[in-house]
């Protein structure tokens, strides 16, 4: 395990390169039902994303994103098919190479912030020293170094999501697998947090695969965008952001993120009408 120091920046690697850090490939999953039948809910998925990309997953409710997300995550099989990260088979669940953050903050309400953030840290035998020096730097990386010795309960909810981003890259995963994770936020607070999450993609390029049916939130991270269509679900479209990697809210209000949320949103209502 090699040292992490405050001086280096994290998830630094070459630029965008041909190899993909993430492939799915022909993925389908099917569930048994009474008598003979299977229930199809993922069809032939297939696709790839590129280290220091930000690519996001949108659908309808019941489309299958958070089922291939869990597929990804290894944290159930495939029915057929395979995901591969860095070229290795996902065959079990997240570890160095999958980071996971959750819609719920799934921190352990017991255990300090750093305690949190460090959880991980444990079951990869690194030194304690090693430990305190990783957890303080990512706790800062997200802002609540201050909140180290503070406890879950004790935290907003925009909070304890940072905190839970926080522990998922102390384990600097090759890639950052994220469910709806400000699904829970209220309006105000779920701005801040995507315009947080850019700044801190902005520092880290780790690479993010999110799922989400906010098209403005899909639109605003994301240099690409897969929409999925349902029953069962398929990716419809790949859509590519046309807009500068650095992104402030206003751009929402943009024509070029308007033309772009038109056309995801007549993709997913094409798909309904075809249902």
């Amino acid at each position: 395990m090699h040292q992490q120091t405050a001086s280096r920046t994290p998830f630094s690697e070459s630029p965008l390169t041909s190899a993909a850090k993430l492939s799915v490939q022909g993925v389908y999953k099917t569930y048994a039902t009474r008598g003979k039948q299977k229930l199809t809910v993922l069809q032939d998925i297939n696709f790839e994303i590129f280290p220091r990309e930000f690519v996001c997953l949108v659908g309808s409710s019941g489309c299958g994103k958070s089922t291939l997300l869990n597929i990804i995550a290894g944290l159930i099989p495939p029915s057929e098919g395979r995901v591969t990260v860095d070229g290795q088979c996902v065959t079990g669940r997240p570890g160095s190479d999958r980071g996971m953050v959750f819609q719920g903050y799934t921190l352990y309400p017991w255990l300090t912030v750093a305690q949190n953030v460090a959880f991980g840290l444990q079951f990869q035998g690194m030194p304690k020293a090693e430990q305190r020096e990783r957890v303080r730097y990512f706790l800062d990386v997200v802002g609540l170094g201050q909140f180290a010795h503070s406890y879950p309960k004790q935290l907003s909810g925009g909070m304890k999501q940072r905190v839970a981003i926080a522990r998922a890259l102390a384990n600097e995963p090759a890639v950052l697998l994220m469910d709806e994770p400000f699904g829970a936020l209220d309006a105000q607070t779920k701005e801040q947090m995507q315009q947080f999450l850019l700044e801190l993609w902005e520092r880290t390029h780790v690479t993010v695969l999110m799922i989400t049916h906010d098209v403005e939130e899909a639109i605003y991270l994301s240099q690409r965008v897969y929409v999925m269509g349902s029953r069962p679900g398929y990716i419809q479209s790949e859509i590519t952001i046309p807009l500068p990697e650095h992104r402030d809210l206003d751009i929402k209000l943009s024509s070029e993120f308007v033309a772009v949320k038109r056309q995801i949103i007549h993709a997913l209502r094409d798909d309904a009408l075809t249902a």
